[in-house]
């Protein structure tokens, strides 16, 4: 699995890029929200790559942020939504506007998106609510893009292991001792966190939740 890649952008023509790593070129697909962001041609540039394998071709998609990268996987695993509407919702939307959308079921601001129909946006808000989390007066955001930090890593670890965002916040908040017990002695390592939080899942009151 191609990871990242970090070269010299030789083309950028939406959506496609070209980037030569070592004398070698790479093809890729990339969002607008990704073009943006990218240099001049001949700078040098760093993408986080996700590699899509078809019966007819390998393609490889392109990003600047990872919460794009984790946006476009979610996207890619609802029913109906293929690799060309992600990029279509990452073109149209950034990742905390989408999920403004998709915490407040609002299929009318999703179906403004290209190729994203009604039917679709209700797939999507089906399917994808369990991983959106809103904090109470805060932004909604996307329950795997976590952040950065040690904190933010576990939490984006625990999701991928299948726990709610909401449960997996408790599960790191009690590990790192936010709100007093525990505090003095709070770990400050990403490893450290996710030990600690998965102890308090098995042998507290905590849990995978069931989907």
């Amino acid at each position: 699995m191609i990871g990242s890649l970090r070269g010299r952008l030789i083309v950028k023509q939406p959506p496609q890029l070209l980037i030569e790593v070592g004398g070698v070129g790479y093809e890729l697909e990339a969002p607008m929200s990704t073009f943006y962001a990218l240099p001049a041609t001949g700078e040098e540039v760093r993408l986080l790559t996700h590699l899509v394998v078809r019966e007819d071709a390998q393609v490889l998609y392109g990003f600047v942020r990872e919460e794009e990268r984790r946006l476009f996987r979610l996207l890619i695993k609802v029913s109906g939504v293929g690799p060309k509407i992600a990029l279509a919702i990452l073109s149209g939307s950034d990742a905390e506007a989408f999920a403004s959308c998709i915490a407040a079921g609002d299929t009318a601001s999703l179906i403004r998106i290209p190729g994203v129909g009604r039917k679709t946006a209700e797939r999507l808000i089906l399917e994808l609510r369990d991983r959106v989390t809103t904090d109470a007066g805060a932004t909604p955001t996307l329950g795997e893009a976590a952040g950065g930090g040690p904190r933010g890593e576990a939490l984006a670890a625990l999701s991928a292991l299948g726990y709610r965002p909401a449960e997996a916040t408790r599960m790191v908040d009690a590990a790192v001792g936010e709100g007093g017990a525990g505090a003095a002695d709070a770990p400050t390592s990403t490893e450290e966190i996710i030990r600690r939080a998965l102890q308090s899942a098995a042998f507290g009151s905590g849990g995978r939740s069931g989907s």
